[in-house]
């Protein structure tokens, strides 16, 4: 089961991140305090629907789209597709750098 706190609190956090809000900044936007918009993202407070519409007009979102499982998913989707590029990229370096000992050892032994 999906707790849905969860899912706004890091829905908050990750569009306010992407449109370079504090949340001091976010909080003045919505017409609440910094102290409110902490406890939602640290999911000690769960905020009203007026709330979430408030919070959702200042991202230029849709209520739901802060309720959504996507963003969150997609965020951690590109995140994670370019931690796998470089650790991929970081390893054919290894292994261009073993093959380049491989051979030149092979020079030498001959």
């Amino acid at each position: 089961m999906t707790d849905i706190r969860k899912v706004l609190a890091a829905n908050i956090k990750a569009f306010r991140k992407e449109k370079g809000l504090t949340q001091a900044k976010l909080a003045e936007h919505a017409g609440t305090a910094t102290h409110y918009i902490a406890m939602i993202e640290g999911c000690k407070n769960f905020p009203s629907p007026d709330m979430i519409e408030r919070i959702a007009a200042v991202f230029g979102k849709d209520t739901l789209d802060l309720l959504s499982l996507t963003p969150v998913r997609h965020e951690w989707r590109e995140s994670i597709l370019s931690d796998i590029g470089i650790l991929i990229d970081q390893r054919l370096t290894e292994i261009k750098n073993i093959e380049n000992i491989t051979k030149a050892q092979g020079k030498t032994d001959t």
